[in-house]
């Protein structure tokens, strides 16, 4: 009989032995039976196990049976509680206060929190630390003090607590004489009669911060005797000439923070110098200082100066005994000493400490100027402080790393040097290793840092290498909203590459994504914004819709744009629902987004959104969805044509995204006849003749394409004309550096000019005609010739000459790949507009010959998309007659004449396909 030996594995200070099948006939049993009964385990190995999961997970596993129930309430598993990512209101916390007995440590969030935390009747709390703590009043703090008398730590910050003045320091003076430690950020007056209460009831007070204040009374603070660390970073209005002649007196004090403060060199040479205890004085980003850069930090010898311009690595390690722990390995050195003096761990914990708070904050401020220290040491400092023992320390440390990458919030810019120096030291596995963490905050903040980082394409792909897109599609389904939030943002930024989006789908990030929008519903803003932003990008690659729409996420979006109220969220569900439907063909993606109820409704209202961006995406889904005829008479009935009208009356001086998917979508909309007339008749045409006249080349595209729908309407064409057209068309047939706005600007100007419009101007039928009056003939004049302009831009005379004296296919393949417009085979034409073209090949117009057999030579060039569908239209109308009559014509244009035999060699070509 052999046995396994019991390897010890230590974990949280204790030790614990792991469950090992001790025999071979109890490795037999197990591979015998399909299934183990973990409600056999042992008790203690339960608990061991609890204490590795989230307080989520703890209350699901005790759910299973009466055995865990019990051991899921047990004391020794409610030591701390960190309710930041939890809506914590008296209901909630009185059904925790039966675990809460002994709770030692609590993390909370938020004023209604605050006000909670009584409920959970732990009177045994050493511990307490807040944040967003703006709205917490005196009132809520003093209740909070005076039912937890043992309290020896209170921190509330980083963010300002407003509502909270002296009156309440002193209730914590009062009612916590056990008090070791305080630290509190953003008040307005710390008064000296609030200090000296601290003084006289708290002799144990050995650590104290009143950060970013306005006010502290600094003779007061040199009455605290027992204060061995001592911060007023951030503070304003201190004088230092009474703190260099006071503080120096207090005979503790081994630390002392001043950063971001208006300290000079004086007090700074007279702090070290004078005072007998002072081992570190932390001076980081201290401009009055930092202009002084000659300034003698190394005369007091054992005294510890840190400031931006000096080596702060080095620096530390001076602090030891053995002075080989230098470089930036001096805080894992410390770490791993196996000699531990309490001293120095008590130094190297608060400089922990108050590194992270300082360097946090310099990143949130985005200075100028200190690009070589975040590149030299802060980036490094950052991922040091990341590795410590201390859990608010890591965090800061990582949304430290988060921040200070970020150059421009608004348009998502980070600082690529940053970014890769994050790397280089290693940074992005150790933000893995922290997402890995089973604690909740880690997670978040670490995810947060990815998904920063991850905006650079190199981090990204460092990412993605080390295993990141599987954490964070992991991370992304937690019930953590904030840890789910980051998650989602890390995958949003990973998925702008092309080369993740299939890594993303394969971990299972679309239906995580997916499951997250149904799960915050409501209430989850930020998360919504990002699942709905990460699915857009995704949405984009025709394989990853096709996942999308499969898990849900048609509905999910739909479900955004109509119900959600934030303007983030509805941005990105109708960018989600714009990259959806724009496949085409290759998936049904489009059909289903209308069939879903309310989208296409939701859709045309939020074009009325007050967010241009919202505006913009709408219109940019609308258009992608117009393509399906179904689609297009939905978005008409339900005020699509009057809503687009107007957004493209308003967005002349918008940007040019809004303005080419304004003109997109009307573009779409016209397709249809009745739609077209109906732009026309809500006076569509002035401003779509406006946004031809953009800068921009995207905006020419689709306002020329609109037009050229408009224009296939003979009143509109009158309209287009009535409102100073021709020029703007002419100006993009022979300016614009799209071919295909010159294209459709010269098919708009055949239209306008073939005949039909002159018929219905005649008729005097256009409702603006007897108030405008315009020169029919010149304008025609204007176009014709350039219409032959761009007609001929395309014809190489050499080319021609050769196709003319021969019929060899060369010749014509030639003349073809020259006149090629590559985006044109995209262009999908009705049966009355080939028709059009057609009849055009019989007009007395030599130039309109030459441009109707152009135009049909590009809708029907082997391999465009839509070829052979125009090819069968043109069979049906009886095109070839034509054509051939065109090519023998002895009065056509040469042009015509070589375009039309193009076009009968590609109907040729077109049936003899199978399935023509």
């Amino acid at each position: 009989m052999s046995r396994r030996v019991r390897r010890k594995v230590a974990r949280k200070g204790k030790v614990v032995s792991p469950i090992y099948a001790e025999t071979e006939d109890e490795i037999l049993g197990l591979k015998q039976y399909d299934y183990v009964d973990w409600t056999g385990l042992p008790d203690d190995t339960v608990l061991q196990l609890f204490s590795c999961l989230n307080y989520r997970d703890r209350a699901s596993l005790s759910s299973t049976c009466r055995t865990w129930r019990v051991l899921g309430i047990s004391p020794c598993l409610w030591n701390s509680l960190d309710l930041r990512a939890h809506k914590c209101d008296a209901s909630m916390a009185s059904s925790l206060a039966p675990r809460c007995v002994n709770l030692q440590k609590l993390r909370f969030r938020g004023a209604e929190s605050a006000d909670a935390v009584i409920h959970l009747q732990a009177r045994n709390l050493r511990e307490i630390s807040g944040d967003y703590c703006r709205k917490i009043t005196d009132a809520t703090l003093s209740v909070i003090v005076a039912r937890h008398e043992a309290l020896e730590s209170l921190q509330l910050g980083p963010d300002f607590c407003e509502r909270i003045s002296s009156d309440a320091i002193k209730a914590i003076a009062f009612c916590c004489p056990k008090l070791k430690k305080l630290r509190l950020s953003g008040i307005r007056d710390v008064h000296g009669d609030a200090i000296n209460a601290l003084a006289k009831n708290c002799s144990n007070l050995t650590d104290i911060g009143f950060i970013d204040c306005l006010n502290v009374d600094e003779m007061a603070l040199g009455n605290v005797v027992s204060v061995r660390f001592l911060s007023v970073s951030g503070t304003s209005n201190m004088k230092w000439g009474v703190v260099s002649d006071l503080w120096h007196k207090l005979p503790n004090l081994a630390g002392l923070d001043v950063s971001r403060t208006d300290i000079g060199p004086n007090a700074v040479s007279r702090l070290l110098s004078s005072s007998q205890s002072l081992k570190v004085l932390c001076a980081l980003n201290c401009p009055v200082l930092e202009e002084h850069t000659s300034f003698h930090i190394n005369k007091n010898k054992g005294k510890l100066l840190l400031v931006l311009f000096n080596d702060i690595f080095k620096g530390i390690g001076l602090l030891f005994v053995d002075t080989t722990n230098k470089g930036k390995n001096v805080f894992l050195d410390w770490r791993n000493l196996k000699n531990k003096d309490k001293n120095l761990d008590e130094i190297m914990i608060w400089v922990e400490w108050i590194l992270s708070h300082t360097l946090l904050r310099i990143a949130e401020s985005n200075q100028q100027g200190l690009d070589e220290f975040w590149l030299k040491q802060g980036a490094a400092l950052l991922l040091s402080l990341m590795q410590s023992s201390q859990e608010d320390v890591q965090e800061r440390a990582a949304t430290g790393l988060a921040t200070f990458v970020v150059i421009d919030d608004e348009n998502a810019n980070i600082d690529r040097g940053r970014a890769e120096a994050v790397m280089r030291e290693g940074g992005i596995r150790l933000l893995l290793d922290l997402a890995k963490s089973w604690r909740e905050g880690l997670q978040s903040e670490a995810a947060k840092a990815i998904a920063n980082l991850s905006v650079n394409t190199n981090v990204a792909k460092s990412v993605a290498e080390e295993g990141g897109i599987n954490i964070l599609a992991g991370l992304a389904r937690s019930m953590n909203r904030l840890v789910a939030e980051e998650a989602a943002g890390g995958l949003w930024n990973l998925s702008v590459g092309e080369e993740h989006k299939g890594a993303i789908a394969e971990a299972g990030g679309v239906k995580a994504l997916v499951d997250l929008i149904f799960k915050w519903s409501t209430g989850g803003d930020g998360v919504l914004e990002r699942a709905a932003g990460a699915l857009a990008n995704l949405a984009a690659d025709d394989k990853c819709s096709t996942e999308v729409a499969v898990a849900g996420g048609v509905h999910a979006l739909v479900m955004l744009a109509r119900n959600c109220k934030f303007e983030g969220v509805q941005e990105q569900a109708a960018r989600a629902l714009a990259n959806l439907a724009a496949h085409g063909d290759s998936n049904s993606n489009n059909a289903a987004i209308g069939q879903e109820a309310g989208a296409l409704e939701a859709l045309v209202q939020l074009t009325r959104s007050a967010h241009e961006g919202v505006r913009q995406e709408a219109a940019g889904a609308l258009w992608n969805l117009s393509f399906d005829d179904r689609n297009r008479e939905v978005i008409a009935a339900a005020g699509g044509v009057e809503a687009l009208v107007a957004l493209a009356q308003s967005c002349s001086n918008a940007s040019p995204g809004l303005q080419e998917r304004a003109a997109g979508a009307l573009w779409g909309l016209s397709v249809s006849e009745a739609n077209s007339i109906a732009i026309g008749r809500e006076g569509g045409v002035a401003p779509l003749i406006a946004l031809a006249r953009s800068e921009a080349e995207d905006v020419h595209e689709t306002a020329a394409g609109a037009l050229w729908n408009l224009a296939f309407n003979p009143g509109n064409a009158l309209r287009i004309v009535e409102e100073g057209g021709v020029p703007a068309l002419v100006h993009l047939c022979s300016s614009s550096v799209s071919k295909m706005a010159r294209f459709m600007a010269a098919l708009a100007l055949a239209y306008m000019f073939d005949g039909r419009m002159d018929e219905f101007a005649l008729l005097g039928t256009s409702s603006e005609s007897s108030s405008k009056s315009v020169n029919l003939d010149g304008a025609r004049r204007m176009a014709l010739k350039h219409i032959e302009a761009f007609v001929l831009t395309f014809s190489d005379p050499q080319a021609f000459a050769a196709a003319a004296a021969s019929s060899a296919p060369a010749a014509l393949s030639q003349v073809t790949e020259g006149a090629r417009i590559q985006e044109a085979g995209h262009l999908r034409c009705s049966g009355a507009e080939i028709g059009r073209f057609v009849a055009m090949l019989r007009n007395s117009s030599a130039i309109l010959k030459a441009c109707a057999a152009f135009a049909l030579l590009q809708f029907t060039i082997p391999g465009g998309r839509h070829a052979m569908h125009h090819a069968s239209l043109m069979q049906n109308a009886g095109a070839a007659r034509v054509l051939r009559a065109a090519a023998a014509a002895a009065t056509a244009p040469l042009e015509a004449k070589i375009f039309a035999r193009i076009v009968l060699r590609n109907l040729e070509h077109h049936h003899m396909e199978p399935s023509l």
